[in-house]
């Protein structure tokens, strides 16, 4: 089993950023993709973007293309979600997983190992 902690989450203002952490308790997980997912109440949780394993690919959101940038350090067993100019519509818990192979996607059930989350607002 993988333990998956989140943590960088806050409360900012619109125009600010933030950067959210992901570390992994087993060094497994660096053969393995990572992905960043948000959820809102009542809404389906969706994709942010993902990493493969040696970082060589990442995967956006149309919605956070040009704003957030996803990367790995593997020594850390540690991947990032930088978020820069962030927009009330990004409030949300932001959710860390590790993926069941080496390279996934968007898909959710490319994923194995989630973490509980971190809640990020952005107010206006």
């Amino acid at each position: 089993q993988v333990q998956v902690t989140e943590t960088g989450g806050g409360s900012v203002q619109a125009g600010d950023s933030l950067r959210l952490s992901c570390v992994s308790s087993k060094r497994t997980a660096s053969n393995n993709a990572i992905g960043w997912f948000r959820q809102t109440p009542g809404k389906e949780r969706e994709f942010v973007a993902s990493i493969s394993w040696r970082g060589e690919r990442t995967t956006y959101a149309d919605s956070v293309k040009g704003r957030f940038s996803i990367s790995r350090d593997n020594v850390k067993n540690t991947a990032y979600l930088q978020m820069n100019s962030l927009k009330p519509d990004d409030t949300a818990a932001y959710y860390c997983a590790v993926g069941r192979g080496p390279y996934a996607g968007s898909d959710r059930q490319g994923y194995q190992y989630w973490g509980q989350g971190t809640q990020v607002t952005v107010s206006s």
